[in-house]
């Protein structure tokens, strides 16, 4: 099956910085295909690419097999762009931005659309309150549907969930799964690692470079390390203290170690170094690997 979304090779370079650095990725048809990395590793610059804001520097898009550069107008209403920095008018109310949208893009008979759109994200009963009014959390419903207005094929969708509380987190996915249902193709950037394990396929993005494409699942099943949790009473020591053995990565106010080697002895070594250094050692256990805990350690891989 030709994919919805096809990427060669593709490069933007920025006062001679490449934002986005030869990659290549292909996105098939209902798939919510996300990319994860931290602030500056291109996920922005790489959207605007795929909604044809900006220009490759080197390399090729092909959208349902049309090349973005040749058939740019052919391709420009198969797409639903949600920005990091989408605005809507605060002055007016919910039902006209909507109806402003829909006029923009020269929408015929748009009522039906925006009825069935508020009532997909339950924001009927908010119709007339003005957009300074909203919560945040509803806002980024606005946001949505009003990309949705179209009815474009293909929703990409820059960093919606950050800034949103945890309960609007999960009602926007659960309305971007029900997109899905309907045949909608999702591109989803995010920092946030928790939500990688939502998507078909991750692409762990980096500097511009890509350390991983693959499904969630086949990432952790593909590791070649294991993690131990360690919890002391002195963070600081108990990290310094174990870099010798491996990668160290802290989360909260715990250790995650990651061994490369035969881990035969290295549990009563570890113990040993922490409790020789004064440090007093309240849990040490094998854990599962995270997606977080591949992204780091591919970081630290390549660098």
């Amino acid at each position: 099956m030709e994919p919805t979304i096809k990427v060669e090779n593709l490069t933007r370079i920025y006062n001679n910085r490449k934002a986005i650095d030869n990659l290549s990725f292909s996105v098939q048809k209902g798939e919510i295909f996300g990319v994860v990395g931290p602030d500056g590793s291109g996920k922005t610059t790489l959207i605007k690419l795929l909604a044809g804001i900006i220009q490759p520097t080197e390399g090729e898009i092909v959208i349902n097999g049309l090349n973005i550069l040749k058939d740019y107008k052919k391709i420009k209403p198969l797409i639903g762009y949600l920005s990091q920095n989408f605005s809507h008018y605060l002055d007016l109310t919910v039902e006209e931005n909507l109806e402003f949208f829909a006029e923009m893009h020269k929408i015929k008979n748009y009522r039906d659309r925006i009825e069935f759109l508020l009532r997909f994200v339950n924001l009927e009963n908010f119709r007339n309150t003005l957009i300074a009014n909203l919560s945040g959390g509803m806002k980024q419903k606005l946001a949505l549907i009003s990309s949705l207005i179209y009815e474009p094929e293909i929703l990409l969708l820059d960093e919606p969930t950050t800034g949103v509380d945890p309960i609007s987190r999960r009602e926007f996915w659960f309305l971007l799964h029900k997109l899905v249902l309907e045949g909608k193709t999702i591109f989803f950037a995010t920092p946030y690692l928790d939500e990688a394990e939502r998507f078909n396929k991750v692409l762990l993005l980096d500097s511009g470079k890509k350390l991983a494409c693959d499904s969630p699942s086949n990432l952790l099943a593909n590791v070649d390390f294991s993690v131990l949790e360690i919890i002391c009473s002195n963070l600081n020591t108990g990290s310094k203290i174990l870099k010798e053995y491996g990668d160290v990565q802290v989360f909260g106010d715990r250790i995650h170690l990651v061994l490369h080697k035969q881990k035969s002895n290295l549990v009563e070594k570890v113990k040993n170094s922490i409790e020789s250094a004064g440090v007093e050692l309240y849990q040490i256990q094998e854990i599962n690997p995270t997606l977080e805990n591949v992204f780091l350690h591919l970081i630290t891989k390549r660098n």
